[in-house]
């Protein structure tokens, strides 16, 4: 199974949920864990820190991409001369593929400094992914992982104006591909669209857009719970949400 986590904002989480999360971990068969984007709060060096210890304490595999809330803020020298210096110096790469028994992922950034939420993506970026979904095996589940979505509930102005730039570009070019969804944070909640008829791809399997939300911060949107997805090898996605009585994730919903 696929964990897939977002907006953990390292700087504003709450211990129980913390530990939450690890034993759910312990407890559920996960080949994969994937973190779409706002890893940190303010891109401090104790934030990224604190996130590395986390993710190294649940013993998985993992790939991460960057927020915007991973480049600093109000450091504008660093902003525009460094702006992933500290990522990088606790995660690599802004861009990585992982590979497991049943998954495949490629990470995207789509995080430019001149921009605040707005997500980007390059021309050059829609030609690398797509060249690499071609290569990929064809049995496996291919996901991307990027912060911010492609879809959203036209009720959500904030949003609207953040889908990434060339979204739709990529879209049709990595679902001729086999994409099989993409996934993403940034608004806090769980969600899940069908982009082959919202966009009317062509192309015979669908392609999910998944949100998820924030597992472990205060920072919560809309009046919703903490929680995370599980996608299972047949790319059913599960809704988990902290109960705050028994302390616990438990499964609320099947997308």
């Amino acid at each position: 199974m696929l964990l897939h986590l977002s907006d953990l904002h390292f700087g504003t989480e709450q211990a129980d949920r913390v530990v939450a999360l690890q034993q759910f971990c312990r407890q559920c068969p996960i080949e994969l864990v994937v973190v779409s984007g706002d890893l940190t709060q303010r891109a401090r060096y104790q934030q990224f820190f604190k996130c590395r210890q986390f993710l190294q304490s649940l013993n998985l595999p993992y790939l991460v991409v960057p927020g915007n809330h991973d480049i600093p803020l109000y450091h504008l020298w660093r902003r525009f001369m460094s702006p992933f210096s500290r990522y990088q110096l606790f995660f690599g790469d802004t861009e990585q593929i992982i590979q497991t028994k049943h998954f495949f992922v490629i990470g995207v950034n789509s995080i430019r400094p001149k921009h605040h939420t707005k997500g980007y993506v390059s021309k050059l970026q829609i030609q690398t992914v797509d060249h690499i979904l071609s290569k990929a095996p064809a049995h496996l589940l291919k996901y991307v992982a990027i912060h911010q979505p492609f879809y959203n509930e036209p009720f959500d102005k904030h949003a609207l104006k953040d889908r990434p730039v060339l979204g739709e570009m990529a879209l049709r070019y990595w679902a001729n591909s086999g994409l099989n969804g993409l996934l993403h944070g940034h608004l806090h909640h769980s969600a899940k669209y069908n982009l082959q008829q919202l966009y009317g791809l062509n192309v015979e399997h669908p392609v999910w857009d998944i949100h998820a939300g924030t597992a472990l911060s205060y920072r919560l949107h809309h009046g919703q719970q903490n929680g995370f997805n599980l996608i299972t090898p047949d790319g059913a996605v599960l809704v988990y949400l902290f109960n705050e009585i028994s302390n616990k994730f438990e499964k609320q919903a099947v997308l």
